[in-house]
């Protein structure tokens, strides 16, 4: 189950400390450093990287809930979205969504202090999560080795098999138990009476605030997955929608998994002395660095993901020597 962090109006208490929501995109310290595959073509579209018999290779045991077409299907039609996010304050936001395909722009959130003098005084922060960018934005090894990152977290988070066997992702659709509420105060994204937030889909996607903010970026209108947060395990594009949403999109104090994954962030000197550098293992840092960083290298949840990426990578052909594949020596995030 994940939970994920929106703003300081939004207050939760992580389980799993799943942050999605935004603004530390490319390097923390201000400056940018290129990534090493910057000037390579991009790739058009996931689906020239992984074919169908190949996705079904790699989750045998899968769900058929999570279909090939389903995901080409959802990374293509997100990707015809684009997010300009601008903070003011701290925790006052701004959210212009970009339809590139119809090229409607629009307004999806404004806060109501957005327009406050106290908040107006303070420089804004801005910066574009183009969703097009999923896996594609680089050469196809870049591409690939993202991609294996991706499918090595959704993997272990819906996994129910065997452990070390690596076959036996995607086959949990939410999580088991699915009697708890995950309500938290949120001013933008309210509860809406009756419904449960409880993790779904291959992030468990988890709070009300989480499901808004997701369903602001998806479809312009956070009413959608808070009415019915069901559909994040009824509708399989939906859910792998809500997944590529959580992983290119950086938090207020996190970047992006695919901004390490693609060499754009880089860390800064509080970064470093923190232990924190590029590699798969920041990855793991952003998705559920409270429960497994800086536990030393015997954690197995942290074990198991750095499986799963070091057998994806093998399937689709690939290598990542320098990895830096482990967090145990990291210290994760303080919300």
């Amino acid at each position: 189950m994940r939970s994920i962090v929106l703003s300081s109006k939004l207050v939760i208490i992580p389980f799993t400390a799943l942050a999605i929501s935004a603004f530390s995109c490319g390097n923390s310290n201000g400056s940018k450093a290129p990534a090493a595959t910057a000037t390579s073509q991009k790739t058009a579209s996931i689906s020239t990287l992984i074919s169908e018999q190949q996705f079904n290779e790699l989750f045998p045991q899968r769900d058929k809930f999570y279909s090939y077409t389903a995901f080409i299907k959802a990374a293509d039609e997100l990707g015809q979205i684009k997010i300009q996010v601008t903070r003011r304050a701290t925790s006052v936001y701004q959210y212009i969504r970009t339809d590139k395909k119809t090229g409607k722009v629009s307004t999806v959130r404004q806060d109501g202090d957005w327009n406050e003098d106290w908040a107006k005084k303070k420089p804004d922060s801005t910066f574009t999560v183009d969703y097009g960018n999923f896996c594609t934005q680089f050469s196809a090894e870049a591409n690939k080795k993202e991609l294996a990152a991706f499918f090595a977290h959704i993997a272990h988070e819906t996994r129910h098999g065997v452990n070390a066997t690596y076959t036996d992702g995607l086959m949990l659709i939410h999580e088991s138990n699915t009697s708890l509420s995950y309500i938290a105060e949120s001013d933008e994204y309210p509860p809406v009476t009756g419904k449960k937030y409880y993790g779904r889909g291959p992030m468990q996607l988890s709070y009300n605030g989480n499901y808004g903010l997701a369903s602001t970026c998806i479809f312009g209108d956070a009413k959608i997955l808070l009415n019915n947060p069901d559909l994040v395990e009824n509708d399989p594009v939906v859910a792998f929608k809500a997944a590529i949403y959580f992983w290119m999109t950086p938090e207020t104090h996190k970047p992006s998994a695919h901004d390490v994954m693609t060499g754009k962030w880089q860390p800064n000197a509080i970064d470093k002395a923190k232990g924190r550098t590029p590699g798969f293992g920041m990855t793991i840092n952003i998705v559920n660095g409270e429960v497994e960083c800086n536990k030393g290298e015997n954690m197995y949840s942290m074990n198991d993901r750095i499986g799963f990426y070091q057998f994806f990578l093998k399937k689709l052909g690939i290598t990542d020597a320098n990895c830096a594949c482990s967090c145990g020596k990291m210290e994760p995030y303080k919300y």
